[in-house]
């Protein structure tokens, strides 16, 4: 086990890291300021090993179900949406069928994505609405990307994210979601009241994984 003392908060940047829950594959961490569960960098997989993991999944672009996955964060965005908007799918995976469901009502969608589609010019401009699904709990450094994420949205945009939320030590023993090597950082309606405050954005829980910051 890591020492406590050696850890920092990957968002706040907190020392006041306390031992949360340890299974079969490693330790999880939770930050006493903003409430993020983390898992220390000796127990993450290398770039290579995680890549691979990512390379696994089918995520094609005709599976129904699929579609239907992304639908809940495709229809509140869509429906606070003028026409013709111009987005960002970060994180947008091998298979972006989220900005291809924007694109078929009207949008243009970049792509960003570190593994797939990594293109940093488009992180030079700024958007009408972002999407990042599945994908904020795979970062070390959550503090950073909310920072380049919110400085790229025009005012009044909304920046939605998904993802599965931490309630609380009993349920996150047996929660599939952690169990998921790839998964680092985990998030709880706490951590994302902190997120909204010190970005000083709006924001809405959508059902139990939608999340949604707006630019003030």
């Amino acid at each position: 086990m890591q020492n406590p003392q050696t850890l920092q908060c990957g968002l706040c940047e907190s020392e006041s890291l306390e031992h949360y829950h340890r299974d079969k594959f490693r330790d999880y961490w939770q930050c006493q300021h903003c409430k993020l569960v983390s898992v220390a960098p000796c127990d993450r997989l290398s770039p290579q090993e995680e890549k691979a993991i990512y390379d696994s999944h089918e995520n094609d672009l005709h599976d129904m179900g699929y579609r239907r996955f992304l639908s809940r964060v495709f229809e509140p965005i869509n429906a606070r949406l003028p026409n013709h908007q111009h987005g960002l799918d970060f994180g947008c995976g091998p298979g972006p069928l989220l900005a291809k469901m924007f694109q078929e009502v009207g949008h243009t969608v970049a792509l960003y994505d570190l593994y797939y589609a990594n293109t940093p010019t488009v992180l030079n401009m700024q958007y009408d609405f972002i999407t990042c699904t599945e994908v904020i709990e795979h970062i070390a450094q959550p503090k950073a990307v909310f920072e380049q994420l919110v400085a790229m949205l025009k005012p009044q945009a909304p920046l939605a994210m998904m993802t599965k939320l931490v309630i609380d030590p009993t349920r996150f023993a047996s929660w599939h979601y952690k169990n998921d090597q790839t998964h680092i950082s985990f998030f709880s309606r706490e951590t994302f009241e902190y997120v909204a405050k010190q970005f000083g954005t709006k924001l809405e829980f959508i059902g139990n994984d939608v999340i949604i910051l707006s630019k003030q």
